[in-house]
């Protein structure tokens, strides 16, 4: 099984001690296998990342094995594009299943035989609506069926009856005879199978009865040999049905399923559900939108997948759920790009500066650093002209106390460049500055003072108007305002703002999709998908500010 270098954790959890002691009990024979199994109804989102890299990072670090099976259990939601995007995924993540593909479909057959063993299920045929009716309450038991006791040749007839297409949807269903007493209520005779008269995007319409989950999946796992089911915890209260399954069922193997705590992520949403409706309801733009959670999302933002990884180790394997502050995901993509990113310059909100005393049409290279984080990034040329490009902000006319940088007489360093200074401001008729007029040192060429010169406060990034390349940058930020979004959240109006008439380094100009880079001064972006080279695109990854790194730091003190 191929996976990515993981960073060793520096203590086993309890799922990586509960795996350690079967091994050293020698249980399922010294095996570790274990399963990611995804329902293709939707993309998979950061969630889905954290049980990515347990399923298949237990399995590594045991020598042992991982399959991805698709939970292709409901036709009616599940589709092509959703397998796809699920593979592409996972492989971009760092991880293979090697020739371990499965599908719960591919079991029907076997789940169908299973389902008539030894008069453990009977057919019922109360609505949808009666069935949870007698199934009772949390504080009040379960009331049996009429149809319970049916004779066990009736039942098989009719579920073969069933399986041939005799009936319509909701008419009938399979139950598992379990205790319609249990305080558990999904012991309370559960549903096996149910008519469903729709075309199954591998199998067609071979089938018009279906399982559900609960019995598709202890089934699966048996099947294939699975030692370690890793579930999250809404599947607690569904452990002793999947025992059950298993104990009344002649499979080979017998699995164990452990619950762990899933991701809840603070100004995010991770229901499949409600990722669905903010692309249907079209306030993303789609389910590899940037702002979305998940993985195609992120991607496309400029998150890498070693950045993720990291972050899945960080966040650790939890018995009980809790909120991750998304400033931690945050800071695990800062950590990573600030490693491998370029610095570049780039204005996003250009405001023009001539240098008067520069001389015309004379253009020179200067030097500048790559990446100082990096000593084998090297440097690159930069060109430098009589015309500049700086950031709006980085000017004000009538400067507060604490800023630094730009203003009348006020003298600044151009990074990799010169010492400037303002000596005119240039307004059009509505009093909007347009144009500053400036002079340069050239004794201070690279950005340095000579001996004995006072060097400025304010270091600003600029372009050389001449030589910059116009592109589109998109800034984007939380979906949600609020830290734990609900149904009635609203979209945050402010998660997008497309600004063109940007300029950046000539550099840039040859960048191709999924380029990162860091802006300097601006944060981490990166080449979208919809940038062509006479029309650049970049997608603000995220912000240079690491709210995170600041938390961390108050929690040690």
């Amino acid at each position: 099984m191929k996976v990515p270098d993981l960073e060793p954790a520096s203590s086993l959890d309890f799922i990586r001690t509960r795996i350690a002691e079967d091994l050293k009990a020698n249980r399922n024979g010294g095996r570790v296998h274990t399963r990611f199994p995804p329902e293709p109804n939707g993309y998979l989102h950061i969630g889905h990342a954290k049980s990515i890299c347990l399923n298949f990072g237990v399995a590594a670090e045991n020598n042992g094995l991982c399959n991805l099976r698709f939970d292709d259990t409901n036709p009616i939601k599940e589709t092509v594009e959703f397998e796809e995007s699920i593979k592409k995924d996972v492989k971009w993540l760092g991880f293979d299943w090697d020739d371990r593909l499965f599908y719960a479909s591919d079991y029907f057959e076997k789940l169908y035989e299973y389902g008539v063993h030894d008069g453990k299920a009977y057919v019922d045929s109360l609505s949808a609506e009666e069935i949870r009716d007698h199934r009772g309450t949390l504080t009040e038991p379960g009331r049996e069926s009429p149809y319970r006791h049916r004779p066990v040749e009736e039942n098989l007839q009719l579920f073969q009856r069933m399986r041939e297409g005799e009936f319509e949807d909701g008419t009938h269903v399979l139950r598992a005879k379990i205790d319609m007493a249990s305080p558990n209520i999904n012991m309370r005779d559960p549903v096996l199978f149910r008519i469903m008269r729709a075309s199954h995007y591998r199998q067609g319409r071979k089938w018009v009865i279906y399982p559900m989950y609960d019995y598709a999946h202890p089934i699966s796992d048996a099947l294939e040999g699975i030692t370690h089911s890793l579930c999250t915890l809404e599947f607690e209260d569904h452990r002793p049905l999947y025992d059950w399954c298993l104990d009344n069922l002649p499979i080979p193997y017998r699995p164990e399923q452990i619950e762990f705590a899933r991701l809840n992520l603070s100004y995010t949403v991770l229901s499949k559900r409600k990722l669905l409706t903010l692309v249907t309801e079209g306030h993303v733009k789609g389910w590899d939108d940037p702002r979305m959670p998940t993985l195609s999302g992120l991607r496309r933002r400029g998150y890498t997948p070693e950045a993720i990884r990291n972050f899945c180790e960080s966040i650790g394997v939890a018995k009980r759920d809790a909120i991750v502050d998304v400033a931690q995901l945050e800071h695990a993509i800062r950590n990573d790009l600030n490693k491998r990113s370029p610095r570049v310059m780039a204005v996003l909100r250009p405001l023009r500066v001539v240098i008067e005393n520069y001389p015309e049409n004379e253009t020179e290279q200067l030097d500048a650093v790559n990446n100082p984080e990096d000593a084998t990034a090297g440097t690159r040329k930069v060109p430098f002209s009589r015309v500049l490009y700086i950031e709006q902000e980085d000017f004000r006319e009538n400067p507060p106390k604490q800023f630094f940088r730009l203003a009348p007489g006020r003298e600044v360093r151009l990074r990799y460049a010169y010492f400037i200074t303002c000596k005119e401001v240039i307004k059009d008729a509505s009093g909007n500055v347009v144009e500053l007029r400036c002079t340069y040192d050239p004794a201070t060429r690279g950005g340095d003072a000579p001996e004995g010169r006072s060097s400025p406060k304010a270091t600003m990034h600029w372009v050389s108007a001449a030589h910059a390349v116009p592109a589109e940058v998109r800034l984007y930020d939380r979906l949600f305002n609020e830290e734990r979004p609900d149904n009635d959240s609203s979209v945050n109006p402010g998660s997008l703002e497309v600004l063109s008439g940007c300029q950046v380094e000539p550099s840039l100009k040859t960048s191709n999709h999924g380029d990162r880079f860091q802006f300097e001064r601006q944060g981490y972006f990166c080449v979208d998908p919809d940038s062509r080279p006479d029309a650049l695109v970049f997608n603000r990854t995220v912000t240079l500010r690491d709210t995170w790194a600041k938390i961390e730091k108050n929690l040690k003190k």
